[in-house]
């Protein structure tokens, strides 16, 4: 079967790339587009009747079904894609289910039955599917248009996109196997998560690999297949295996590479026009330790620029050298078109950990804005070999903060606590070496960006970025000391991990307090706009209340972390879930003020999309919580639109108890009246 790109030369020779087509009909991918803008043409739903939005309709996947071990160590992520007037998500045991978009109808279910009695590192999670279409097929042929999705055991999975049924010329009954490069430690310690990128008529799939388990661990590997017959075309590992390679890419050492993973977990993103895939990578194994693999370890914690028909390296740039913070790229590359002193620029936008953005041209990876090598701390753990600088670019500025004036509590009691455990640790910014004292690691290996990534707003110039902002606190354990005092993974902290073949192991965690917030000041959940022309702050907002994990269902106006990303309409709102209060929230485009909050019935950590069918706007979020967050289960998928003629709009009631500037909560508003009701009887007693 041909590879084909331009299918629309007469698009092309107007100056319009399909990914920015994209944004103007259907959302397509799981970006919105292929570049991943997640901005919507519809602008239906305007800060003007935004406090309106009400519940059009919620479908229930039914995955809580499933025995209440998997279901714990499960997130939904999931953001649907709406093609052929088909609403597509999956489920995280990667059930893949076809919605009508007007009413939230099941138009038809598939189960590849993954095996539920093991515990993924990643957890069961599947973010989304893709969508494809054989030009060359005749209309109404079976399997003309596909879903293709990766599973949670390492297979690529195509599927009729009218019937669900499996496509029997893929690969052997419709799917093909991922080996990995060595024998598993276990099931689950290798898994897709995220879709896969569609490039012409090649399917893209990375890995998510299970961290720290050991020094030598399987490739992260992205393979590359034909869309029509899952025959494999290319593979790309990012970590060099020949002696010659390695020194070309900024690996030192005397033999080749031994380390695995800088796998691309997060997704990928296309430009069709160019041919371009662009890959995020993570770091090589492990996270913590680099003295077996010295150098800048380039291609792992880089955005990767391949040839989709040949996956030959076209550029890499990479955001860490030699990482030993975790700090993954994470986030899928956003292609936009910015316009900066007038002239329109074609990049790649990518959001880190780090709270840092990166903006790359995207012909040649070169920085927008100009980017510094910076001297970092250095010292390491004995073994260690770190990176004298580390890249920092000029704007925008850092999204989360990096360094800690002091610690934060609600009561002397608590921030006291909190101070003694920051004193003992080594504590230098951002990149402080891992230590066998213990090091903060801040922002935290799950922040500031993350795999939700952001949204651009290509009429306005206008970038927004959801982050998140807490501690870790990583502690190397020597070999010889981890092996005398310990028998099993069960006599440390939860956060631990072996490290095996490597010098140390280690252990990680959050920094909270007594009363179990973080220790860093808040707000601990933000919602940031960067105009892309000057690469200025144009405003911060704080997302999140502490209303679900408070005592007593308190709102505090603090930010929570959070896990999921934004989208932004062409009539000027950005709605996004992710914080830890189980709400959908408006805010304005232009100033960050928060408009409006839709109640969730679970944990909404997942990014929402939306789209018009038969004149209506809808925006829609997958409400399932969150293993690793710990947020409330459900299975729900919500859709909200403005009510129409013989719907009831939202009742007063449901405005005051989510009421944005507020939240009011209604728990914690009546133990608030018993306490008044109860001391004015005390009072009435004494007086």
């Amino acid at each position: 079967m041909p590879l084909r790109f331009n299918q629309y030369p007469l698009l092309l020779a107007l100056g319009l790339s399909l990914s920015q087509m994209a944004w103007a009909t259907d959302w397509t991918a799981y970006g919105g587009d292929q570049g991943g803008m997640r901005h919507v043409s519809a602008s239906q739903i305007t800060a003007a009747n935004v406090d309106e939005l009400t519940r059009a309709w919620v479908y229930r996947t039914g995955h809580v079904s499933v025995p209440e071990d998997a279901l714990k160590n499960s997130k939904f992520e999931a953001t649907p894609i709406l093609v052929e007037g088909k609403l597509a998500l999956c489920t995280p045991f990667n059930q893949v289910i076809a919605l009508d978009p007007g009413s939230g109808r099941e138009l038809w279910r598939f189960d590849p039955l993954i095996k539920l009695d093991y515990q993924p590192d990643n957890l069961f999670n599947c973010r989304g599917v893709s969508y494809w279409q054989d030009s060359a097929a005749p209309a109404g042929q079976a399997c003309r248009s596909r879903l293709f999705m990766g599973s949670m055991d390492n297979r690529l999975i195509s599927l009729d996109l009218d019937t669900g049924k499996p496509c029997p010329d893929f690969g052997e009954n419709g799917s093909v196997n991922i080996n990995p490069s060595m024998p598993l430690l276990r099931a689950g310690e290798m898994q897709i998560t995220s879709p896969p990128a569609i490039a012409g008529d090649v399917v893209v799939v990375g890995s998510a690999i299970g961290d720290n388990s050991r020094a030598v661990a399987p490739s992260g590997a992205v393979h590359a297949f034909d869309a029509g017959s899952g025959r494999l075309l290319w593979r790309f590992d990012p970590v060099p295996r020949t002696l010659e390679d390695a020194r070309t890419q900024g690996w030192d050492g005397s033999a080749a590479p031994s380390a695995g993973h800088a796998n691309a977990w997060a997704p990928m993103s296309v430009d069709a026009e160019r041919g371009l895939i662009f890959v995020p990578t993570s770091s090589p194994s492990p996270d913590f330790f680099g003295g077996l693999r010295p150098g800048d370890n380039r291609y792992a914690n880089s955005v990767v620029a391949l040839d989709a028909l040949t996956g030959k390296v076209h550029w890499a740039y990479q955001t860490v050298h030699h990482d030993v913070w975790d700090y993954d790229v994470p986030a899928q590359p956003m292609l936009a078109s910015i316009n900066r002193d007038g002239k329109n620029i074609d990049v790649v936008i990518q959001l880190t950990k780090t709270g840092l953005v990166f903006t790359l041209e995207r012909d040649s990876g070169k920085p927008v804005f100009p980017v510094h090598e910076q001297a970092m701390p250095q010292d390491g753990a004995a073994g260690e070999v770190l990176s004298p600088t580390q890249p920092v670019p000029s704007a925008p500025p850092a999204l989360t903060p990096s360094t800690l004036p002091a610690a934060f509590g609600f009561t002397p009691w608590d921030r006291a606590a909190c101070q003694k455990r920051m004193d003992a640790a080594r504590n230098e910014g951002l990149f402080t070496p891992p230590s066998t004292q213990g090091t903060i690691i801040y922002p935290f290996t799950g922040g500031g960006a993350n795999w939700g990534g952001g949204a651009f707003d290509p009429v306005h110039n206008r970038l927004f970025i959801n982050t998140s902002n807490a501690m870790h606190l990583v502690t190397l354990i020597p070999r010889a000391e981890d092996l005398a005092a310990h028998t099993g993974e069960s006599k440390h902290a939860e956060g631990y991990a072996p490290m095996t073949g490597a010098p140390y192991s280690m252990t990680r965690e959050v920094i909270l307090s007594p009363l179990g917030v973080p220790c860093n000041p808040p707000p601990w959940g933000s919602l940031s706009a960067v105009d892309m022309d000057t690469g200025t702050l144009a405003w911060r907002s704080t997302l999140g209340t502490t209303e679900e994990i408070a005592p007593l269902g308190i709102a505090l106006a603090t930010g929570t972390p959070n896990l999921g990303g934004p989208l932004v309409t062409a009539s000027g709102l950005v709605f996004i879930g992710a914080a830890m209060d189980r709400y959908l929230r408006a805010f304005a485009a232009d100033s960050g003020e928060e408009l409006w909050q839709g109640r969730l019935p679970a944990g909404g950590q997942a990014t929402p999309m939306s789209y018009e069918w038969q004149g209506r706007q809808y925006v829609v979020i997958a409400a399932g919580g969150h293993g690793e967050a710990g947020t409330p289960r459900g299975d729900y998928v919500v859709a909200f639109a403005l009510p129409v003629a013989g719907e009831a709009g939202r009742s007063l009631l449901s405005r005051v108890l989510d009421y944005p500037g507020g939240r009011f909560n209604l728990a914690a508003v009546t133990v608030a009246l018993l306490l008044l009701l109860l001391g004015l009887r005390w009072w009435k007693r004494r007086s």
